[in-house]
C-alpha cells in the first residue's frame, strides 16, 4: 500500500466500508485525541476510478471525527491514508472488516452483513474462517442469521431479545417466526425465550437427525438447522416416528434373521438396567432388547435375559446337563473358591497396578459388590440447564471424557464412560481391554469416572475446590440464568454495589430489581455507557464461599463452615502446589 496525506474534502466513505449502514457513528472515544492531536492511525481508502478523489475501506469514525474538528475550527487537515488497489471489492470488505473487529467489536447482525457480501464476493466460509481469525463454526453461525425475518434481526441488533432467543430462532420456519413475533407484541400472551423457543417450534421435544435409523436422503420430511449449522432437527416428530418405527422393525426382523431368538422393544421412554438383566450370549438364548428414548434415540442391548428368565435357564441347563453323581459337593465347591479367592486377593494387594485396573473396570461395569451412580446434574429449570449445558467447564469436561470413550473404544455417543461398557465378556473383557493401556492412561480413564461420579452440592466438592485451587473467574462467567433468580432485595443491592460500585446502588437504592439487574447486566457487559465489569464471580460461587447477608441459609457457606477445619487442612497443600508451579 501507499501511505500520502489526502485533503478531507476528496474523501467518502465507500460502500465496501462494513459500517456503512446501521446506527450513527459514536465519536465519543476518539473525538477528544483527534481534536488534540489531529488522525494518527492510517485511513485505508482506494482511488475512486481514475479521478483524485478516494474512497474510505476503514476509518469511517475518524473520518467523522476529523470532519466534527474541521467544523468546530474551521480548518481542515488533510488526512494520512494508506491507499490499497482499486477493483476488488471482497478485499476491500476484509480490510474492511479486519480493522474494525480489531477496533470497536461490530455487532453479530452487522458481522452478517458483511459475510454475507463476502459470500456473494466469492469466499467460502472456510476463506472467510481463516482471514479473520475465527472457526468455520462460528462464521456459520453468523451466516446463519439469514434464516431470521429482518425484523428479528433487527430486535436481536438492538437487544431486544438475546443469543439464546435467535439461536433457537434460527430452527423456526419464516411462519413459525411471524407467529412468534405475534407472541412478542401481545401483552397478554406468554412469548418463549431462550431454550423454550425450541420446544415451541417444533410444539414439544426436538429430536435431532443423529436419532435417525434411517436413510435421510430418502426422508419425506423437513429438517432444520440450528444457528451453528452443526445439529439438525426434524421439524414434524410425527412423520419422524413414522420411518424411526419402520426402520425399528427391519432391524428387528434383521436381528432374528441372524439367529437371535427374540428382540424385545421397551415402551418408548422407558429405560433398560443391566441390574434387571444377565449377560446371556446369542447361543444359549440371550435376547436383544431395544431401549427407545423421548427423543427419538434407540440403544439395542444384545445377549441379555431378564434376571428371572436366566435363572430359570441356567436352573434348566444344569438338571438336564449335570452327572447323575457331582464329583465334588457344594462344600467342596466353597471350599475352593474361597481359597483360589484368598490367593487373588493377597496377589492384587501385592500388584497396585493390576488393582487400579480392576478397581476401574468395576466402576465402569458394575458388579454384584459395586454400585457406582452418575451425577446426573438435574433441574426443573431449563435456563439453568442450558446454562451448565454450555458453560466452559462442561465443554472442556466433554472433550476429556470423549477422548476416554476413543481410547476405551466405546460408541462415542455413549452418554457417560461410567455404566457404558457393554460386550460379551462383561467386567472380566474390560479388565483385559485396561491391561492393554498404560498407568498414565487408566490414570486419565479413572479421573474421567470419578468427575462423572461426583455428588452435586456435596462437601466433598467444597474440599476439592478448595484443594486443586480452583478460580471460578476463568471457567464461569455471569448470563441471564443466574441474574434473573436473584430475587432477593437485600442480596440485589449487595451485587449492585459488588458490581457497579456503592454510589451507583446508593443512587439506584429505592429503584426496582428489574432496575438493578439491568444495571449490574450493563456493569457486566460494559453496555449502555457503563465500564465493563471483568471476572465478577458471586460469593456463593468462589473456594471457599461467603454470604452477602449475616441471615445465612446458604448451602455452600454452610458446608464450607462445617468442614471448616477440613478446608483448613488442604489450604497449606494448595499454596505447596502454586509455589511449585
Amino acid at each position: 500500500m501507499e501511505l500520502k496525506h489526502i485533503d478531507i474534502a476528496n474523501l467518502s466513505v465507500s460502500p465496501a466500508n462494513m459500517r456503512v449502514k446501521g446506527k450513527p457513528v459514536d465519536l465519543s472515544n476518539i473525538l477528544p485525541s483527534v481534536r488534540a492531536r489531529g488522525v494518527l492511525v492510517p485511513l485505508i481508502v482506494r482511488q475512486n476510478g481514475s479521478s483524485d478523489t478516494y474512497e474510505i475501506v476503514a476509518g469511517k469514525r475518524r473520518y467523522h471525527a476529523a470532519l466534527a474538528v474541521a467544523q468546530e475550527t474551521g480548518e481542515a487537515e488533510p488526512l494520512p491514508c494508506a491507499v490499497m488497489a482499486a477493483g476488488d471489492d471482497a478485499a476491500a470488505l476484509e480490510a474492511s472488516l479486519i480493522e474494525n473487529i480489531a477496533r470497536v467489536d461490530p455487532d453479530e447482525v452487522t458481522r452478517w452483513e458483511s459475510f454475507t457480501r463476502l459470500v456473494r464476493e466469492g469466499r467460502t466460509p472456510e476463506d472467510i474462517a481463516l482471514t479473520f481469525g475465527l472457526t468455520e463454526l462460528q462464521v456459520k453461525r453468523t451466516l446463519a442469521l439469514g434464516n431470521l425475518l429482518p425484523r428479528i434481526r433487527t430486535l436481536y441488533r438492538k437487544g431486544g431479545i438475546d443469543a439464546a432467543t435467535v439461536r433457537h430462532l434460527t430452527l423456526a420456519s419464516k411462519a413459525r417466526q411471524r407467529d412468534w413475533l405475534a407472541l412478542l407484541d401481545d401483552p397478554d400472551a406468554h412469548c418463549p425465550t431462550g431454550y423454550q423457543v425450541k420446544a415451541w417450534a417444533f410444539g414439544g421435544a426436538s429430536i435431532p437427525v443423529r436419532a435417525a435409523l434411517f436413510d435421510i436422503d430418502g426422508y419425506p420430511g423437513d429438517i432444520v438447522s440450528d444457528l451453528f449449522g452443526d445439529d439438525r432437527y426434524f421439524a414434524d416428530p410425527q412423520t419422524f416416528w413414522t420411518a424411526q418405527n419402520a426402520a425399528l422393525a427391519e432391524r428387528g426382523e434383521a436381528y432374528v434373521q441372524a439367529g437371535w431368538p427374540d428382540v424385545v422393544v421397551l415402551p418408548t421412554g422407558e429405560p433398560f438396567h443391566t441390574w434387571e438383566h444377565e449377560r446371556t450370549p446369542k447361543r444359549k438364548g440371550g435376547k436383544v432388547f431395544v431401549a427407545v428414548g423421548p427423543r427419538g434415540d434407540v440403544t439395542f442391548h444384545e445377549g441379555y435375559l431378564t434376571t428371572k428368565e436366566a435363572r430359570k435357564l441356567a436352573s434348566g441347563a444344569t438338571f438336564a446337563d449335570r452327572p447323575a453323581r457331582p464329583e465334588i459337593s457344594s462344600a467342596i465347591q466353597s471350599y475352593v473358591d474361597l481359597h483360589r479367592h484368598a490367593a487373588v486377593r493377597s496377589a492384587v494387594a501385592a500388584n497396585p497396578s493390576v488393582a487400579l485396573r480392576v478397581m476401574v473396570a468395576h466402576a465402569i461395569a458394575g458388579s454384584s459388590l459395586w454400585r457406582v451412580s452418575v451425577e446426573p446434574q438435574r433441574t426443573t429449570n431449563d435456563a439453568i440447564a442450558e446454562s451448565v449445558e454450555t458453560c466452559a467447564s462442561e465443554a472442556a469436561f466433554d472433550e476429556r471424557r470423549r477422548a476416554v470413550l476413543a481410547l476405551l473404544g466405546f460408541d462415542p455417543d455413549t452418554p457417560t464412560v461410567t455404566g457404558g461398557h457393554e460386550d460379551d465378556h462383561g467386567l472380566a473383557g474390560l479388565f483385559v481391554r485396561l491391561l492393554g493401556l498404560t498407568d498414565t492412561a487408566v490414570r486419565d480413564v479413572l479421573a474421567i469416572v470419578m468427575a462423572e461420579t461426583l455428588e452435586a452440592g456435596s462437601a466433598l466438592i467444597e474440599l476439592l475446590g478448595v484443594h486443586l485451587g480452583i478460580d471460578m473467574r476463568a471457567l464461569w462467567q455471569a448470563d441471564d440464568a443466574l441474574l434473573d433468580l436473584i430475587r432477593d432485595r437485600d442480596v440485589l443491592g449487595c451485587v449492585l454495589t459488588e458490581v457497579a460500585g456503592e454510589g451507583v446502588a446508593t443512587a439506584n437504592e429505592a429503584a426496582t430489581g428489574k432496575v438493578k439487574r439491568q444495571i449490574i447486566r450493563d456493569c457486566l457487559t460494559g453496555e449502555n455507557g457503563r465500564a465493563k465489569v471483568e471476572n465478577w464471580v458471586p460469593r456463593w460461587m468462589t473456594f471457599p464461599p461467603a454470604a452477602y447477608t449475616t441471615r445465612g441459609s446458604v448451602q455452600t457457606v454452610s458446608r464450607s463452615v462445617a468442614f471448616g477445619g477440613l478446608v483448613e487442612a488442604v489450604t497449606p497443600q494448595v499454596a505447596t502446589i502454586a509455589r511449585a508451579a
